[in-house]
């Protein structure tokens, strides 16, 4: 999983999240930042409040939270919807292909992107894919 500091910054850059079922996310600046939330259908759910998306939190009385609005929240994504993203970012410049390797000493991400050719190098491959993404996303801005 990543962490919270390169999920700001993918945030910050516009990743947009549309929160669904077993999505991860942390309730920054409120002594939530070591939680991690998950979304299930049984304790969290997603409801409309005056045109306004939120997060609710049901059954769980020891919480003084009860909801929150969405942008308040920080999506954890993970390393499938990392990829599916990169994925999606480089199809729309024209070229989705991209190496992924890895080995005992971490994972390396090569791609291609406005001529430009990219590699990162991390101990985890949600990290690396995360990096290459927010590189994109970034450039973009």
């Amino acid at each position: 999983m990543i962490t919270l500091k390169i999920a700001r910054r993918l945030k910050a850059a516009g990743l947009a999240w549309e929160p669904a079922l077993h999505d991860f996310f942390v309730v920054p600046d409120r002594d939530l930042d070591d939680h991690v939330f998950v979304i299930s259908n049984v304790q969290v759910t997603i409801e409309h409040l005056q045109g306004i998306q939120v997060v609710s939190f049901q059954g769980a009385s020891e919480w003084a939270l009860d909801s929150l609005v969405k942008e308040e929240a920080v999506w954890l994504p993970t390393e499938e919807q990392l990829r599916q993203s990169l994925e999606a970012v480089l199809l729309g410049a024209g070229r989705p292909e991209f190496r992924l390797s890895g080995g005992l000493d971490g994972y390396r991400l090569d791609f291609t992107f406005q001529g430009r050719s990219i590699s990162f190098k991390a101990a985890d491959v949600s990290q690396v894919l995360a990096e290459g993404l927010l590189a994109i996303l970034s450039q973009k801005q």
